[in-house]
């Protein structure tokens, strides 16, 4: 028989907590390659105590709620802004919107980027750090070690990089020796070719392993795992109908016992369902997605319209009870 995983299956009356969060289960759904799912009331031991041990505090937050990452890109070719705004200005506006972490990047990671020298990307983030570290959380957002070293330097406490210790030989003991937290993302290929024909066998068991693989690494590089956060990496290296097959059943993610950070806002595939062509119009659809992200006990969410995001979370909470 093929390798079983568990995915839990919110339910509002469930007599099991997710992940020490405001999500309650019950049942799991058992995913085999290649089978049709079953449904079951049990699983073993070891994914019990992953699906149901809370998530340690991130940058001073506790998970018991969902959080909102603030995008700040100080770059001159993000796919969503162009560039078109102060990088230092625009983390302030993020937070006077309530944003919890900001996450200031340097190097754009949209389809068909180009990789910009180190010293580059540090002049572009390290002030930006500096001038907004005693107001939020601070994630760099960076596949190089060099960068993200310069970043903890100037205030960061978190790094985000969205090759998952594959560009970067360097980054997982960097990252290990600063004791700093990691949000480790899944992406298929590099920004260049990612999206020109990404193929799976079965893509959300897939990414599954694919993270877990790279959580043993960065445990043996020296991170614990109350360390890292996972991403699956939502639309790098993956289709439309790749995107969508992860988001159904994202729950199944907690089972590698890490918070789960979301980074869907304004892609492209919004776009496509939504028939909305400019990024900066795709905010609704980012909402919709999202709030179905909360409902699976998705604890991060990185997002341009901070503003939205937190009206949408704060109607959510009235209607649900989710923060109780």
């Amino acid at each position: 028989m093929s390798k079983s995983y568990f995915r839990p299956i919110p339910a509002e009356h469930g007599h099991l907590q997710l992940a020490g969060g405001w999500v309650r289960f019950s049942q799991f759904e058992v995913l085999r390659r290649g089978e049709v799912p079953q449904i079951t009331d049990n699983a073993p031991d070891d994914v019990m105590a992953a699906l149901t041990a809370p998530r340690a505090p991130l940058l001073g937050l506790a998970l018991d709620r969902p959080r909102i990452m603030g995008i700040v890109n100080a770059t001159p070719d993000s796919f969503s802004d162009g560039g078109s705004y102060d990088g230092l200005a625009h983390a302030r506006q993020l937070l006077a919107q309530g944003a919890e972490i900001l996450d200031i990047g340097g190097e754009s990671t949209r389809p068909g980027a180009l990789e910009v020298p180190v010293a580059e990307e540090i002049a572009r983030v390290c002030p930006v750090i500096a001038a907004t570290r005693s107001k939020a959380g601070i994630s760099v957002d960076t596949r190089k070690a060099a960068v993200a070293e310069a970043a903890i330097e100037a205030g960061a406490g978190l790094v985000n990089d969205v090759s998952g210790f594959d560009f970067d030989p360097d980054m997982a003991a960097t990252v290990a020796a600063a004791g700093v937290p990691v949000c480790i993302m899944h992406a298929q290929g590099i920004p260049q070719t990612m999206q020109d024909n990404p193929t799976y066998g079965d893509v959300l068991l897939d990414v599954y392993d694919a993270l877990a693989e790279r959580i043993a690494r960065a445990e043996a590089a020296g991170i614990s795992r109350a360390r890292i956060v996972i991403d699956p990496g939502i639309g790098f290296g993956k289709t439309e109908a790749h995107n969508l097959a992860i988001l159904r059943r994202i729950s199944l993610f907690h089972g590698l016992g890490c918070a789960v950070l979301l980074g869907v806002s304004r892609k492209r595939f919004i776009g496509s369902i939504a028939q909305v062509e400019r990024a900066a119009d795709r905010a609704a659809g980012t909402l919709a997605v999202t709030l179905a992200g909360v409902a699976q006990g998705i604890q991060i969410h990185r997002v341009h319209d901070v503003e939205e995001t937190r009206q949408g979370l704060a109607l959510w909470r009235a209607v649900t009870g989710g923060d109780r």
